[in-house]
């Protein structure tokens, strides 16, 4: 049981401006895409006399829409030294900065007749969702309690999915998702921002952050009474302080310096194949094709948009599943599950592409496919993927492990995107063999080399990797006898 409603409310205000925004802003721009080419096709020819060639007005767009990913990249590297220099919390307030900034240039590019503002507006939307998407998990899994830490973190996943879900619903015609009202649509993101920066600043700083970062000890001890209410706080700040006194004298960590750092071998590597992972095992795409396996299917082209809203729902369904079970089942097998069910909902579904024009029931079975696949993702891959990261490092390391994992998500987003158009054009109906090879590898990884995390604190899981890391010494190099084996098993 949750002992304080301050935790929740932490939960809350760090979500809506946080990784809610990542969702909202990338489901929000699929619905005035024909608009914003007709306006840029407009602009220029009020500017030039010469309308746009198909090509050029294409190629405008993906500089638009790729110019989200290249602000997340920004973010991303960004967020390291401002959780270091700023704190958890100070850097989500400043975020919202960005979004702002974003929304006055997507609301005032018709009035100024400029689609250079949207592209501008895109990138700086895509700085904010970059820092929040790293910030946020660090931030909830370093101010919950070790037996709910799991769950906590994994918030920033439901946070996401409730934002794809809402832009989804924000964006059809009956609301902002018409002719006259979609520079409203783009500029909406300024409202989550606004209800954050009202309701966070009343919050608590993250307690592991005042004590090990600023080595505030009151503000800690008062953070956490707020957190926690009545409960007993010894065996936390017992433990805290052993982290704390396991990090003395050291300095937060660069990026590259965790490379070059051999106890963080494993870490490292698990991180860098989920975070990869997660963007290229294609569910991305799914939500490419869904239109396409939909009308295919029967569905009026009108009433496709209301049946999309259904996939975004999918994926929230399962991440909230997967908040309550986590700290229950544990990591990895969520992980593992996840991604065996999606190598082989992909398998099915090339094959139901194939026969899509020959059998008349096919189509039906590709529908079924996309919603299993997504559900799939939500289960595991999607929410879990970002926790680690805060559970398999210590204070000094984390932010910079997190700019490592949101580099990759962001690069990788980029990849697939732009990818993905020339994999279905020399691939057809097999599209999906490459995202099946990349689950098949990820289920290995984490069935021979990922170990669980549940229920441990950052301290065990710490001397778990260690042994991890060092096994090749452990066994031969530092025999010398009674006393040195004492405390190489520790």
């Amino acid at each position: 049981q949750l002992q304080s409603k301050i935790l929740i409310l932490t939960v809350c205000a760090a979500g809506i401006g946080g990784t809610f925004q990542y969702g909202y802003n990338i489901s929000i721009i699929n619905a005035p895409t024909s608009y914003i080419q007709t306006f840029m096709n407009e602009t220029w020819m009020e500017r030039t006399g010469v309308p746009l060639e198909s090509d050029v007005i294409l190629l405008l767009w993906s500089f638009t829409v790729s110019a989200y990913p290249l602000g997340g990249l920004t973010g991303a590297v960004v967020a390291g030294p401002m959780a270091i220099m700023l704190g958890r919390k100070m850097s989500l307030l400043l975020n919202n900065v960005f979004v702002i900034i974003a929304a006055i240039l997507s609301g005032f590019s018709r009035m100024a007749k400029s689609f250079e503002m949207i592209m501008l507006s895109r990138f700086f939307t895509g700085i904010n969702a970059g820092v929040s998407m790293n910030i946020q998990p660090m931030y909830l899994a370093e101010s919950a309690p070790k037996k709910l830490r799991g769950a906590v973190a994994l918030t920033s996943a439901s946070f996401t999915a409730l934002g794809l879900v809402l832009g989804q619903v924000v964006g059809l015609r009956e609301l902002l998702g018409g002719e006259q009202s979609w520079p409203f649509l783009l500029a909406s993101n300024v409202v989550p921002a606004l209800i954050q920066l009202t309701a966070l600043p009343w919050l608590p700083e993250s307690p592991r952050y005042l004590l090990i970062d600023r080595g505030d000890k009151e503000s800690c001890i008062s953070a956490l009474q707020k957190l926690r209410g009545n409960s007993d706080l010894s065996a936390e700040l017992e433990e805290m302080l052993a982290e704390q006194a396991a990090v003395k004298g050291q300095r937060a960590k660069n990026p590259w310096e965790l490379f070059q750092n051999p106890s963080l071998r494993w870490q490292l590597m698990s991180i860098v194949v989920l975070s990869s992972a997660m963007q290229l095992c294609g569910n991305d795409s799914m939500y490419f094709y869904a239109a396409y396996v939909f009308q295919e299917a029967g569905i009026p082209r009108d009433k496709i948009p209301y049946v999309v809203i259904g996939t975004g729902s999918c994926e929230l369904i399962t991440s909230v599943t997967c908040n309550m079970i986590i700290d229950y089942t544990g990591r990895r097998p969520l992980l593992l599950g996840g991604y065996i069910f999606m190598a082989g909902w992909a398998t099915v579904f090339m094959v139901a592409l194939s026969q899509q024009n020959q059998i008349s029931w096919m189509p039906y079975v590709s529908m079924a496919c996309i919603f299993a696949y997504i559900l799939s993702f939500g289960i595991g891959p999607a929410g879990v993927t970002g926790v680690l990261p805060t559970e398999v490092f210590d204070q000094m390391s984390r932010p910079a492990a997190y700019m490592i994992c949101g580099s990759l998500l962001w690069f990788n987003l980029f990849l697939v995107g732009t990818a993905f158009p020339f994999i279905v054009k020399s691939l057809a109906h097999f599209c999906y063999v490459p995202f099946l090879v990349v689950c098949i590898c990820t289920a290995l990884y984490v069935g021979f080399f990922l170990p669980e995390t549940k229920g441990k604190s950052f301290l065990e899981i710490s001397e778990e990797f260690k042994r991890q890391n060092f096994k090749a010494q452990t066994h031969g190099v530092f025999y010398k006898g009674p006393e040195e084996i004492k405390s190489t098993l520790l």
